[in-house]
């Protein structure tokens, strides 16, 4: 093994964020790509130090591109001497959103069937700041562009005890770094057509978006934006954790109604939070900005005032000091 400032780096940042992990079963997801064949790469170099027991996870889409992709990671696998599992798609949409939301539900099925308490994907600085952008322009708060945190919780059943945790060990480390890596360690990467594909909008970010605004802003772009994300990140939680126990303090035993004179003294940055997690209490479908501004405009409305209708015929009504959650 040569040890390498890669090596540091990840050592480093487990250290620093996830010293819990010695020891641990991880799952690693590998596409064949650069990224996901530099993490796997790192991580096996590090199993001495950490005491993991590390597996290979591989998600085929079953798309004509892929073809050849699922044998040539097996192989990787095997020349790791780690246990292999793979899942395959039937008649998956070519789509950004549904390849991502199967490969999550995946990953989570062999992590769940093989007891492996951890997920580890090679998401990068890089993909980072790019899901910023990708967020940025579609219109989104401050949740979403907090995008790709450090960990999240995979979608199991709430009865499940404990959680399994996504991990991405990468994000302080660029597209461009584990290119290199690959090229020096002598990798075998294989390159996935699609992200030549400028029909995803993810691709045309990266490959026109990101190098015009290195090109004539700031050649740090990506790292930039990546900081950004980091403090997003945190003011979010802080918020959120402000927001829910005020919400706690504000909604009544029958979690269909809020105090809006109370509700009226709080900043509206707050509101906005404590009615968002008001709507999510009530309604199974998600929530929108427009919905949550049509109860904002309710905080000190005449009584009787009510809403439009929110998903599957509901509105939110003012009745004396309270917004109460009706269906219809």
């Amino acid at each position: 093994m040569v040890w390498t400032l890669l090596h540091s780096r990840l050592h480093q940042c487990l250290q620093k964020r996830f010293s819990e992990l010695k020891a641990s079963r991880i799952l690693v997801a590998v596409s064949g790509g650069q990224d996901s064949l530099c993490l796997l790469h790192l991580l096996n170099d590090l199993t001495k130090q950490w005491q993991w027991h590390l597996a290979v996870a591989h998600c085929d889409h079953h798309w004509p591109t892929d073809e050849g992709i699922a044998d040539h990671v097996k192989r990787l696998a095997q020349g790791y001497k780690l246990t292999y599992f793979q899942r395959d798609a039937q008649d998956l949409p070519q789509t950004e959103a549904a390849a991502r939301h199967w490969r999550y539900q995946a990953l989570t099925a062999i992590a769940k069937a093989e007891n492996f308490p951890v997920v580890m994907t090679g998401h990068t600085q890089s993909d980072r700041a790019e899901t910023l952008l990708f967020n940025l322009v579609r219109g989104s708060g401050s949740d979403g562009l907090q995008s790709l945190d450090w960990v999240r919780n995979l979608d199991v059943c709430k009865t499940d005890n404990p959680k399994i945790k996504l991990i991405r060990p990468l994000l302080e480390i660029s597209r461009q770094e584990t290119g290199d890596f690959c090229q020096e360690q002598k990798l075998p990467v294989w390159e996935d057509m699609l992200n030549n594909k400028l029909t995803y909008s993810r691709n045309r970010i990266r490959q026109e978006l990101i190098p015009y605004l290195q090109k004539n802003f700031n050649h740090q772009v990506e790292k930039n934006l990546a900081q950004t994300v980091e403090l997003l990140t945190a003011e979010v939680t802080y918020l959120e954790q402000i927001s829910e126990e005020i919400y706690q303090t504000l909604v009544q035993s029958d979690q269909k109604s809020l105090d809006r004179r109370l509700l009226s003294q709080q900043p509206l940055a707050l509101q906005r939070r404590i009615i968002r997690q008001f709507l999510q209490s009530c309604q199974s479908s998600a929530v929108n900005f427009e919905q949550i501004e049509q109860i904002v405009n309710l905080i000190n409305a005449p009584n009787r005032s009510q809403t439009s209708s929110l998903p599957k015929q509901g509105i939110v009504r003012v009745e004396g000091d309270f917004l109460r959650y009706l269906n219809y």
